[in-house]
């Protein structure tokens, strides 16, 4: 039976070994196909498969059930299957799950985990394990797999310790929903995020003809139709008088919106922009959009995106007494700099994400509920108008931020010239404007999500947007993007070059990748991030910033590519880039690469922040 990570003891290794007490490798094909077939009843669509002997009797239970409507993927590589079904969930807001072997395979699964749960992303972990019997006994690949992941795990289940086979068909159906309810953080008020079954198997794992003969009549039963009960994500939550007189925030008073990146699931996403549609309509308070809230580009809303250059000098005539916080913390430095020291009421308003979310420790008050419940206990806010006051405000930062978009347009337009070098700002911008409207685009960490919030043109499309920027890592970059492909047909990702070589395994996905991925690759030669740094010095004995930082790899990522099959081009100048587009968005899977000097585009970053300093006040 599943357990909970408080109520599941330390492993305590067998006094003695034991048989097999007579479990058939039908046995356990029987308990896998009952498991996987109750999951999809509760809504699960994707299976990420990795080889493996002990996962057996799952990896034949899934192909037996392909048939019947669920998905079957297959990766050689644990984390790369783990981030690919990160990248499905994310797109779909229901978990995909990866079935892996026992062993050091389990801990190939915790990046992506990380990510699940800092990222409230659901993902379902199913890893085959021995039974209790050759635990802790020197069996071979017996390890303490239990233990790898549970600290990022929303739940801990497991099979019994004398294998899955012998639990009975109700109790692999209730773990298979309480499985799917934890990932959707429909348990104990939580976010959604990674859960972890772990399942010991008995031998004999492989069914021969007569094994598979004698699942027949359940598989049969299995694809008889039966009322699918899937588990739906997380509703407004408590109703409006759970909220706190703290989380009040006055409209009649000038104040600011601050939309980190979207975390909240995809069926959340209509009500939480209604509701700020409303807010910003009585209150005429400024909306700061991160690149990553989804909230720039529509024409009911108005965005400000230069914040991170319009706050280099700290303008006063930008504050505000009042903050309404979205989610996390944009990426911007200085915009939590500014935040910290603004004093005054700042509420903090998550999208069922319960978890402190205050690193700067300046919120009154932090609402879980999501937007909509916020705004449901504010009152009745068709009653009145922004004041004056408010509006004189807003006035000063749209002035504010047509002086920061006039300023991109003039230096980036020159920098995005046909007989200019390339610049990662001005790529941002050209790729904002260019892109077709509606594309999905994910952006890697480091460089690429930073230059995007603050240079891509906000007067570009509404398009879904994706970031992984919950742990902020770089890894399983591409097989994030091929899992978003995979589930909206189509994405772009942009991405830096040691991002993408880190996870040069994602490009295996493409011969049964079913979406479109087009990749740009920004090859700066390392770490372009690390060139914002102070740390780099020319004097002699500096500090070796190539060696221990920037660490530019000898890899061509374009012939990289093309060993797996792969089309790309080299692109020399911007002004190949719109034709280049054109032909990227027809293929399976492509790639654009933009050759970029990093000193020079951390030198440009730098002008442009002591240009906007310098821009009259608003």
């Amino acid at each position: 039976m599943a357990v909970s990570p408080e109520s599941n003891p330390p492993h305590q290794p067998p006094a003695a070994a034991a048989d097999s007490g007579g479990i058939t490798a039908a046995d356990n094909l029987a308990a896998a196909l009952i498991l996987l077939a109750a999951l999809g009843r509760c809504g699960l669509r994707h299976l990420v498969l990795c080889p493996g002997s002990r996962s057996a009797p799952l990896a034949v239970a899934a192909s037996l059930l392909e048939p019947l409507g669920l998905r079957l993927h297959t990766a050689i590589d644990e984390r790369s299957a783990a981030f690919f079904a990160l990248g499905l969930g994310r797109a779909e807001g229901m978990p995909a799950a990866v079935i892996t072997t026992s062993g050091s395979a389990v801990a190939q699964l915790l990046p992506a985990c990380v990510e699940a749960d800092h990222g409230t992303i659901p993902l379902l972990l199913l890893t085959a394990d021995r039974p209790g019997r050759l635990k802790g006994c020197g069996a071979n690949q017996s390890v303490n797999q239990e233990d790898f992941l549970r600290p990022c795990c929303r739940w801990y289940g497991e099979g019994p310790a004398t294998g899955l086979a012998s639990l009975a068909p109700p109790d692999l159906e209730r773990l298979a929903l309480q499985a799917i309810e934890h990932c959707l953080g429909r348990r104990g008020a939580a976010a959604a995020g990674a859960v972890h079954l772990n399942l010991p198997f008995e031998e004999p794992l492989h069914p021969d003809r007569a094994g598979l003969d004698a699942v027949a009549p359940l598989l049969k039963r299995l694809a008889s139709p039966e009322p699918a009960h899937p588990v739906p994500p997380m509703d407004g939550g408590p109703a409006p008088a759970s909220i706190p007189a703290a989380a009040s925030l006055d409209p009649d008073r000038p104040g600011l919106v601050v939309a980190g990146p979207w975390r909240g699931s995809r069926h959340s996403w209509p009500a939480y922009r209604e509701a700020l549609v409303r807010w910003q309509r009585r209150s005429g308070w400024p909306l700061l959009a991160d690149g990553l809230s989804g909230l720039r580009g529509w024409s009911d809303l108005e965005a400000v995106a230069g914040y991170d250059l319009l706050l280099e000098a700290a303008a006063a005539d930008l504050a505000a007494p009042q903050v309404l916080r979205l989610g996390s913390l944009p990426a911007s430095r200085r915009l939590e700099r500014w935040l910290a020291g603004l004093g005054g009421q700042q509420v903090v308003v998550s999208e069922g994400d319960p978890r402190p979310l205050d690193p700067l420790g300046a919120a009154s008050a932090q609402v879980p509920q999501g937007l909509a419940t916020w705004l449901a206990a504010q009152g009745a806010l068709e009653e009145g108008r922004p004041t004056a006051a408010s509006l004189r405000l807003r006035q000063t930062w749209q002035r504010a931020e047509a002086g920061v978009q006039a300023l991109l347009d003039q230096v980036l337009a020159d920098d995005g010239a046909a007989a200019s070098p390339w610049s990662e700002p001005a790529l941002a911008r050209q790729l904002s404007r260019l892109l077709p409207p509606g594309l999905p685009l994910m952006l890697a960490n480091s460089s690429p999500v930073r230059d995007w919030e603050s240079f891509a043109d906000p007067a570009g499309p509404a398009r879904p947007l994706f970031g992984f920027r919950g742990a902020s890592g770089i890894d399983g970059t591409l097989s994030e993007a091929c899992g978003l492909a995979e589930a909206l047909g189509a994405c772009l990702l942009l991405s830096g070059d040691l991002a993408l070589l880190h996870d040069s395994n994602g490009w295996l996905w493409h011969r049964q990748l079913r979406g479109r991925l087009t990749v740009v690759v920004i090859d700066n030669g390392g770490g372009g991030i690390f060139e914002q740094l102070p740390i780099r010095s020319t004097a002699e004995g500096g500090v070796a910033f190539e060696r221990l930082f920037a660490m530019p790899q000898a890899v061509d990522p374009l012939a990289l590519a093309a060993v797996h099959g792969v089309p790309g081009r080299r692109l020399t100048a911007p002004a190949q880039l719109a034709d280049a587009l054109r032909w990227a968005l027809e293929q399976p899977l492509s790639l654009l690469l933009v050759a970029t000097d990093r000193q020079a585009d951390a030198a440009l970053r730098r002008r442009l922040r002591t240009m906007a300093s310098q821009l009259p006040a608003p």
